[in-house]
């Protein structure tokens, strides 16, 4: 029995950071003087290179225009089929002074095995076809950076839109005219946007889906596939949860990938908020218990006295808003706690936490500020004057009052109210409010402490300091 056959093929190289040139450009550019003569019309052109070796196959990437003039071509038939292995793209043949015509046998090899073969006449040199290859690459980079820029633009606006990650869907599937699908792990359609391929392509592209679905170790970021002339594509959201982007296109262009990328990024901040089923439910159950459940159960979870406000959202349209539309707008406002899980007609309801602590003076570090309220405390010193060597730092628990609590302390006449919890110096934050959403109406609650937070811990009263005092006799 025969052995298999190993052919062995040159280590593929990435493609150059250019698009590709049709063929078809190249051979309109009346001055160069092109004709081809031989195999199919349409190539693309990734390089230019001049060999007149016998055999250039070891020194070829793929996708060259190779320019030669024949001066050791002795066998055509095998020299090009070396040149479709090593995945040549054309081959553009210089008449005179080696050879006077393109040699017949030459123009048959090339027919036969399917290359373009281009004549180029005597006046044009190969330099001056390399420097037109160059120039039609630099415009379609231009091209594509346009292309890409307009896409990237549009996909911004809309993940601004009341409803962003439907509204970037529709946008992605328009640039790419085709479908996009945002789907689970498990292939459940989660929204959906473009024309829609037939039910096989269809379902090779959740197939498709489930291999990028970071449900497991070592899945790759972005896979595709072809189906029957449909191009497929799947790109795993970031935040390890498993979401994917899907895409079918009845065509592929310089720059889909790009913009595809720039979609999976703005999708993937869109939806961070509710991948994770367990991350939403815990964020909604602390909310439902927060506006219903006891306070005394709630107060532990938080981990805060607040203030804290309740807003109630809805979609200026009157639309329903889904989980991944409340998620946004909860990312815009600054917050996951998002209860999206209610009834149509239902408001979502978001809690906004307290705001950033506010930042120290540096004329009035925390530590030497005085407290009015207690006895034995001097005014504030300047910044420029050092504390008394004998003084000893203050520890924050005896600097901060507590905020809860009820009765009055030794030395105080009456129950006062709760001092802020600021220093003098500070300035004390201001209660979180919403800023306006385009396309939502928000509501908002009074900034107001959790109840039932945890009690302070007891303090022994502050001793009455003795410096500046007589001992006692």
């Amino acid at each position: 029995m025969d052995e298999p056959s190993m052919t062995s093929s040159p280590t593929a190289a990435p493609g150059p950071p250019t698009p590709p040139v049709p063929l078809a450009e190249l051979l309109a550019r009346e001055e160069l003087g092109l004709r081809r003569i031989a195999g199919p019309a349409d190539a693309d052109l990734l390089w230019v290179h001049t060999s007149e070796m016998a055999d250039p196959y070891p020194y070829l990437l793929g996708g060259e225009l190779l320019l030669s003039a024949g001066v050791l071509l002795t066998d055509p038939d095998h020299y090009v089929g070396r040149l479709v292995e090593a995945g040549a793209a054309a081959l553009g043949f210089g008449v005179r002074p080696v050879h006077e015509r393109v040699p017949a046998a030459l123009i048959e090899a090339c027919d036969r095995h399917g290359l373009p073969l281009l004549e180029v006449p005597p006046e044009t040199p190969f330099t001056t076809i390399a420097r037109a290859v160059w120039r039609l690459m630099a415009e379609a980079r231009h091209r594509e950076l346009r292309r890409v820029t307009r896409a990237q633009q549009a996909l911004a606006t809309a993940a601004a839109r009341p409803d962003p990650v439907p509204a970037v869907l529709h946008q992605l599937a328009t640039q790419l005219g085709g479908r996009a699908v945002l789907l689970t792990a498990r292939g459940q359609e989660i929204h959906a946007a473009g024309r829609r391929p037939g039910p096989e392509a269809a379902g090779a592209l959740t197939r498709l889906a489930r291999v990028v679905a970071r449900e497991r170790p070592g899945s790759p970021a972005s896979a595709t596939d072809t189906h029957g002339g449909t191009h497929l594509s799947a790109y795993a959201l970031g935040g390890g949860e498993g979401l994917v982007l899907a895409l079918a296109t009845w065509q592929r262009e310089s720059g889909d990938h790009t913009v595809a990328g720039i979609a999976v990024v703005l999708l993937s901040l869109l939806a961070a908020p509710h991948q994770g089923a367990d991350a939403a439910g815990r964020s909604a159950a602390l909310v439902r218990m927060l506006l219903g459940a006891s306070p005394a159960e709630v107060a532990p979870l938080l981990g805060s006295t607040g203030p804290w406000t309740v807003i109630h959202a809805r979609r200026t349209d009157g639309a329903p808003a889904d989980a991944l539309t409340a998620g946004a707008l909860g990312a815009s406002l600054g917050t996951a706690l998002v209860d999206a899980e209610r009834g149509p007609g239902d408001a979502v309801r978001l809690l906004l936490g307290p705001g950033p602590e506010p930042a120290r003076t540096a004329a009035q570090p925390a530590e030497t500020a005085p407290d009015p309220t207690r006895p034995g405390d001097t005014a504030a010193q300047p910044a420029e004057t050092a504390p008394h060597p004998t003084r000893t730092t203050a520890q924050p628990a005896e600097r901060t009052p507590d905020p809860a609590r009820p009765t009055a302390q030794p030395g105080e006449t009456a129950a006062q109210p709760a001092r802020p919890t600021t220093l003098p110096g500070e300035t004390a934050p201001d209660p979180a409010r919403p800023t306006p959403r385009p396309g939502w109406t928000l509501g908002a609650s009074a900034p107001t402490p959790s109840p039932h937070s945890p009690p302070p811990t007891p303090r022994p009263p502050a001793p009455w300091p003795t410096r500046g005092r007589p001992a006692p006799r």
